[in-house]
């Protein structure tokens, strides 16, 4: 609400580190390219997902007309204005001024209208916020107090409405694969991206949606595959993974 504060998993830190990339968000050959090349799978995934619980056609270009989503950690928008494209009514939400100005004057650019918002989930949340599909995107690996973030996600999820999560598992694996690999020998993402002891295993992250009130519906790994030079969906969730919840509707409860 106007003038009051709440409290926030928002880890300063992190925020700063993310706002001197600003200016690169929409680079895809600058410290965000890693982050371009992942947005086709887990924007598929979301289009798949929102699709088969409103019962879309995935296959239209407007599959998600008249779907209020919120993109939490939003960023410069990568993954926002795509969905804005598929019809979503997209509301933008990053803590760093930086990155909403980023992401308003891309949007501004290229014509599309998106409620780009310098706030926080909790906030959010405070304010009564309601969406079918809360997104929080590689964003769960970055705050304070995971269980407290996602009770402020869950909160604004719809009855019969979606939370979609994309994360990193906490596993040797992922400690070689998305740090030592990622960020010091291939550097794919600048140094100091990840921190290895926040990344949130599959149990923690389900544990913190169901004690929210959601019930979740799926959960899949995302590889990189050298070969075809691209992410894909699979079994192993070792390293990167995503999971989708539902906030079970009530009888008679209107969505």
């Amino acid at each position: 609400m106007a003038g009051k504060t709440h409290a926030s998993s928002v880890d300063q830190a992190e925020i700063e580190r993310f706002s001197r990339h600003a200016a690169d968000w929409w680079d895809p050959r600058g410290p965000m390219a890693a982050l371009h090349k992942f947005n086709p799978i887990r924007l598929g995934y979301i289009r798949d997902q929102a699709a088969a619980c409103f019962n879309r056609d995935p296959k239209k270009l407007d599959c998600l007309k008249g779907l209020r989503m919120l993109d939490i950690g939003c960023g410069g928008g990568i993954l926002s204005e795509p969905l804005t494209r598929l019809g979503a009514e997209m509301v933008g939400a990053d803590p760093s001024e930086d990155n909403i100005s980023a992401a308003q004057a891309h949007a501004q650019t290229v014509g599309l209208a998106i409620d780009y918002r310098a706030t926080t989930a909790e906030e959010l949340a405070a304010d009564q916020e309601r969406f079918d599909v809360v997104l929080a995107m590689e964003v769960v690996e970055h705050v304070t107090d995971v269980r407290a973030f996602v009770a402020s996600c869950a909160t604004m999820v719809k009855p019969g409405g979606l939370m979609i999560a994309a994360t990193l598992n906490r596993t040797l694996k992922s400690f070689a694969l998305a740090i030592v690999g990622a960020e010091y020998v291939l550097r794919w993402l600048p140094r100091g991206t990840h921190q290895w002891d926040k990344f949130v295993t599959p149990v923690e992250l389900e544990n913190a949606m169901e004690r929210a009130g959601l019930q979740v519906t799926g959960e899949r790994g995302v590889i990189y595959n050298p070969f075809a030079d691209r992410w894909q969906l699979s079994s192993d969730m070792d390293v990167n993974y995503m999971l989708v919840a539902q906030r079970p509707k009530k009888e008679g409860e209107a969505t």
